[in-house]
């Protein structure tokens, strides 16, 4: 049962990692790029829902009180899953913001270089996305 403790999770993260073995060789077409994308999310997702459906605190009960104290409750495990998706998903929504208001605000200053304070603003409200996020995760974080 211990050695099936440390195979399962290599297996979901080898799961998870399939569909970008063709992105690390190099896609040919957007659409391919596409289709690796939503597989990979699909694939994630999937590894989600069985980690919800089949808890692996099934696995702990059945070590004793110490192996579950070390993985922890469900409710734990889904808390920490939450942090993890706020930061990533402000961290993605910074990025697009921060990549489409950069260009525009160079471009700005570059024809009037006064307009540098009001470009800078919008560049870092972007940024303030990520950031609410992560403070978000750390008090998700803190109230597990």
């Amino acid at each position: 049962m211990n050695s099936l403790m440390f195979i399962l999770p290599a297996l979901v993260v080898a799961l998870i990692a399939v569909p970008l073995v063709s992105v690390a060789r190099g896609v040919k077409t957007g659409k391919q790029a596409k289709n690796r994308v939503i597989g990979n999310l699909c694939m994630f997702f999937g590894v989600c829902l069985c980690a919800f459906i089949f808890p692996l605190s099934a696995f702990a009960a059945e070590g004793g009180a110490v192996a579950a104290t070390i993985m922890g409750t469900s409710a734990q495990g889904m808390g920490f899953l939450a942090a993890a998706l706020v930061t990533g998903l402000a961290a993605i929504g910074a990025g697009i913001a921060v990549a489409a208001a950069a260009p525009a605000a160079i471009g700005a200053v570059s024809e009037d270089p006064k307009s540098f304070g009001k470009a800078i603003i919008f560049v870092v409200l972007g940024e303030g996305i990520a950031i609410y996020g992560l403070l978000i995760s750390i008090l998700i974080i803190n109230k597990l």
